[in-house]
């Protein structure tokens, strides 16, 4: 039987009698690729999330942030009504979907509903609404609860602004889009609801933070396991909107 380096073969078995380890893809450069997509796309390969969500049918590895987010905070619960904002690729709504019952296949449970939001145009996700829509155009809170039916019970963003190259600069790009999603959050969000957005670490959330504190009993700050740990990102939990 052939051999595949690391001394294992093709099924998977460890020849080498120094224990198993993964195998891992490399990929060379190439000519006109730049170093850094050299190595995000390595990265990408090797990454588990990104594998995981491939066999599971999610649209990103961001699927799993939310699930741990929401393991920890429990919000997306049964008969929720959801508004996710800068929803493509889908990741955050196909998780939304199950859990809060959107197709109603858990019997006697409440039937939640899910709204997503983008500024480009989505591929289809059973249980689901989506919306070509800038969230920022006037009139777009009354236009999402027209759509809604009424107010929601969460507000969520992974959205994030294209980044410079300026570690500086993009931190303050993305706490400007996200303090733009917090007020949102403020026209749509029913009494009690929750706000989850993903802000970069960097000294300029300190607004932020004060503005979510004003409005929600509880503002939390984490990292979830599926975020990189070479990233700056970290979400922002508010829980309890006083309305």
């Amino acid at each position: 039987m052939a051999k595949i380096p690391g001394g294992k073969t093709p099924t998977g078995k460890n020849t080498s009698g120094r224990g198993q380890r993964d195998l891992k893809v490399k990929v060379k450069s190439a000519r006109g690729r730049k170093l850094s997509s050299t190595r995000w796309l390595q990265r990408q390969l090797n990454d588990p999330y990104v594998k995981r969500a491939r066999a599971e049918g999610y649209r990103g590895r961001a699927a799993y942030k939310i699930m741990e987010l929401d393991d920890k905070y429990r919000f997306l619960v049964p008969g929720a009504r959801v508004v996710d904002l800068g929803a493509a690729p889908g990741g955050w709504c196909q998780v939304a979907v199950k859990r809060v019952n959107a197709l109603g296949e858990k019997q006697g449970k409440a039937v939640g509903s899910i709204l997503g939001i983008d500024l480009q145009e989505m591929e289809p996700i059973a249980g689901c609404e989506l919306y070509q829509l800038d969230f920022m155009a006037d009139d777009a809170d009354l236009q999402v609860r027209e759509w809604l039916g009424g107010k929601a019970d969460v507000v969520m963003s992974d959205m994030a602004a294209s980044s410079s190259g300026h570690k500086q600069t993009d931190h303050l790009r993305i706490i400007a889009l996200c303090e733009a999603a917090a007020w949102f959050a403020f026209d749509v969000l029913d009494e009690g609801g929750t706000f989850v957005a993903k802000v970069l670490a960097g000294g300029a959330e300190g607004e932020l933070q004060k503005l979510l504190k004003q409005r929600f009993d509880r503002v939390a700050n984490i990292k979830p396991p599926a975020s990189r740990s070479d990233s700056s990102e970290k979400f922002v939990v508010a829980t309890g909107f006083r309305g």
